[in-house]
């Protein structure tokens, strides 16, 4: 992809960064509409001295990391000496470069110990798109606090007047605009007594003091060295803000509720229709509220429908309402009371629209995965998705990566890794609830969300305790993370599903979700293609090694055994039984991780040759062969993803082209990248499409599956210093399909990133897209040339 970026699409490229600063700005009532953010004109607190003890900051703020923050009797503590621990406020930054600020807080070290990494307050926090919430992971700024017994603006130090101890003081930052700079005075009182015992003045360049606002703990620390166990920890309450510099968002608070995702299924059965919603909160108090109530919207007024109890581990409430009227659209919202200490209650509100079922028409449906938080939030596919307005959404896996939010990742014990884990997942439900709140959800865990970056399931069983340790925790099959975490992961991506097809647990107590879903004249087989699949120790395979120094086009026999599984026996008979089973829908389609072959020569760069990749479901071949053979008869298109490589195929098993066509969208935002490049290794094709793009036509994979490659989306690399070039560059973007019962045909079409989709620019989908093949096509019955 040579010359890029014309004129045209830096006009394109500002106009996202304006639309990231606005995605996400409505109110938790039912507003869609952009927000032109207000200035602040009055005085604003925290209300920690009105919460009860809880993880759970506020929807008001983002804690960096989660798990390390308490509000504990009324202030906000960090339980770690780790350094960079902070608190950003969501709803105000400093935008206004014009105005006055001032900003205080009440610091107290709650732990003293050998090593002060200080406290305070740091402004100027912004990413390379300068967006509230992409700001939150930064780690630098400019900073006003304590350390040392000593008060620092910036670069300034004087020693304050008395030695502290754990005394608690008021530090207070005030900002007045010069010509192109603030004049800022910091000062620090003791609360007690309301002494000052120390005052700096700076002029600073303005630049450096616009953006988030934050408190950090031990902020001269670095985050990726180890907590120390003498380190220092700080405690914070009544953090005010004021003055005109400070924007006014309250539509950018976020919780308690978070998010919510839902289904709707035509069970054919004497329910009928059955809605399925789930509600994810942040982690609140034992004496919080457990409830959430579910209201619809009738006669212009809010009727209560349901409630349901908060699941104190995973913070999700589900609803299941059987008999719904699926004929029309339905205005729905949920409701959340916080309760306080005074006795009071705050309502939350987040509201959406269950869609009417889409007959009559070509069902729409959003394909995406894998989402690296390197380009979060992700603002140009997340509003592309919103515009469009999709049926239905399909996220298949990789909803987070270990690296997600910083400050490492935890696999065990449960508790702590159950909160890392629900920290990093908010990420994904920030960025794209917007779409979510209006259309139903399909979201599949795979490897990355249950923190192993290659997953081999083995049917639950427990990965050796070795793996840990080694740190290469790929090398078996099996599951490093506890079975309760596993199921709360499943929890909270699959509660809103429909039943699992058997939910009995397999090996050690591990949760099911494989089902369908019949919406839209459409059936949907949901699987999970790595509970079930076979480790790679069973062939004494070295995952990245194996085969090192095979040519390209020798197929080794010795890494096929007929008896290793890929979807495992329960789910082959559930495919088997679903594609059968034609009531009330006259379309199917496949939906899971990843595609079944291994559509890839290099990784992770374009020179790289990498001859087997055991993580496709292109292996073990012969499970893989089985589980085509039994989809075929559905007539099913699979749609997937995983590779963060696009690409569109058509299985063979018996023969070239005599299967089911493979969707595999591109990443969001990839991140390891893979490149398609047979031509360059001279492999055997015969029947390139009539388009006559390179790297495609009939190929053996370096298993020796049958494919015929139809289109695919190689990337660049990334080099660009900006989230979203970068991301573009990288070949990211997004699958959207039509399912159009009457013709009987599947059209796919597969957008960049960084792209503008109002426009209908042909060049905003990779070459080779769109594409519509027939039903019939997926047994084989070929027309497209």
């Amino acid at each position: 992809m040579s010359n890029i970026f014309s004129r045209r699409d830096a006009l394109k490229l500002a106009v996202a960064g304006l639309a990231t600063s606005t995605i996400g700005c409505s109110l938790n009532t039912h507003n869609e509409k952009p927000v032109k953010h207000q200035l602040l004109d009055f005085p604003v607190s925290d209300s920690w001295s009105n919460s009860h003890d809880r993880i759970w900051i506020g929807g008001e703020y983002w804690a960096n990391p989660m798990e390390d923050w308490r509000i504990i009797n009324g202030a906000a503590e960090c339980l770690s000496t780790g350094g960079n621990r902070s608190i950003h406020s969501l709803t105000h930054q400093l935008t206004n470069s014009s105005g006055v600020f001032s900003t205080s807080v009440r610091i107290k070290k709650v732990a003293l110990g050998e090593q002060d990494g200080g406290a305070g307050i740091r402004v100027g926090v912004n990413s390379d798109i300068r967006e509230y919430r992409s700001n939150c992971f930064v780690q630098q700024g400019f900073d006003a606090g304590i350390i040392h017994n000593h008060l620092a603006l910036g670069n300034k130090r004087i020693e304050l007047l008395q030695s502290l101890g754990d005394a608690e003081v008021e530090l207070k930052l005030s900002g007045e605009p010069r010509i192109g700079v603030y004049a800022l005075t910091l000062e620090a009182r003791l609360v007690e007594t309301g002494q000052l015992i120390g005052q700096l003045d700076d002029l600073v360049a303005t630049e450096s003091i616009m953006g988030n606002v934050c408190v950090v703990s031990n902020f001269s620390l670095s985050s990726e060295v180890s907590a120390n166990p003498k380190g220092s920890r700080y405690s914070f309450s009544k953090w005010i803000m004021q003055g005109d510099a400070f924007n006014y968002a309250p539509e950018q608070k976020f919780g308690p509720i978070l998010w919510t995702m839902y289904t709707l299924n035509d069970t054919r059965t004497d329910e009928g229709f059955v809605l399925k919603l789930s509600v994810l909160t942040g982690p609140m108090g034992e004496n919080d509220s457990k409830e959430v109530e579910l209201q619809i919207q009738q006669s212009g007024r809010w009727e209560s429908l349901a409630r349901a109890e908060l699941d104190p581990n995973a913070w999700l409430a589900t609803f299941r309402i059987a008999h719904w009227n699926e004929k029309e659209d339905v205005s729905y919202r949920v409701v959340y009371r916080e309760q306080r200490r005074d006795g009071g209650h705050l309502p939350d509100y987040f509201s959406g629209t269950i869609k009417a079922n889409p007959i009559g028409r070509p069902l729409r449906m959003a394909a995406l995965t894998c989402q690296n938080d390197y380009a979060f939030p992700y603002a140009p596919v997340a509003n592309n998705v919103v515009a469009l307005n999709p049926d239905l959404i399909l996220f298949s896996g990789d909803q987070i990566y270990e690296n997600h939010g910083g400050f490492g990742f935890i696999r065990a014990p449960e508790k702590p890794a159950t909160l890392n884990y629900l920290r990093k997942f908010y990420q994904f439900g920030w960025a794209f609830r917007e779409a979510m709140r209006h259309s139903p959800t399909i979201c599949l865990p795979d490897d990355h969300d249950v923190l192993q970056g290659n997953l081999w399931g083995e049917a639950g069983a427990e990965a050796p305790a070795e793996a840990p340790i080694a740190g290469n925790v790929d090398a078996w099959g099996g599951y490093v993370t506890p079975v309760s975490v596993v199921n709360l992961v499943h929890k909270t991506h699959t509660a809103h599903l429909p039943e699992p097809f058997d939910p009995r647990p397999i090996n050690r107590g591990i949760s099911t979700y494989y089902t369908d879903l019949v919406y839209g004249d459409v059936s949907f087989a949901i699987l999970a293609d790595r509970q079930w699949k076979s480790g790679p120790e069973q062939l004494n395979i070295q995952v990245g090694v194996t085969g090192e120094g095979e040519p390209p086009a020798y197929i080794n026999p010795a890494y096929d055994r007929p008896d290793l599984q890929l979807l495992g026996k329960p789910q082959e008979n559930f495919l088997a039984h679903w594609a059968k089973d034609w009531r009330h829908h006259s379309l199917k389609a496949v939906l899971s991780q990843t595609v079944f072959a291994g559509i890839s020569t290099h990784q992770p760069t374009p020179n790289n040759y990498l001859k087997y990749d055991f993580d496709s479901s292109g292996w073990p071949a012969s499970a893989r062969n089985r589980a085509i053979a039994i989809m075929r008869e559905s007539k099913a298109l699979h749609i997937c993803g995983d590779t963060h490589l696009g690409s569109l195929c058509q299985y063979g098993v018996d023969a070239q082209r005599d299967s089911n066509w493979a969707f595999c969208t591109p990443a969001i935002a990839a991140g390891w990248p893979r490149w398609w490049r047979p031509d360059d290794l001279a492999l055997n094709y015969t029947s390139r499409p009539s388009h006559g793009l390179s790297q495609t036509g009939e190929y053996l994979d370096s298993f020796g599956n049958k494919i015929y490659v139809y289109a695919v989306a190689n990337p660049e690399v990334g080099k660009s210093a900006n989230r979203y070039i970068q991301a573009h560059e990288k070949g990211s973007g997004f699958g959207f399909i039509l399912f159009d019962t009457k013709a009987k045909t599947y059209t796919m079409q597969a957008f960049r990133f960084l792209v503008n989709i109002a426009d209908n620019n042909p060049a905003n989908q990779f070459p080779g897209w769109p594409v519509v093949i027939h039903q019939e096509e997926n047994i084989g019955v070929n027309k497209l040339a």
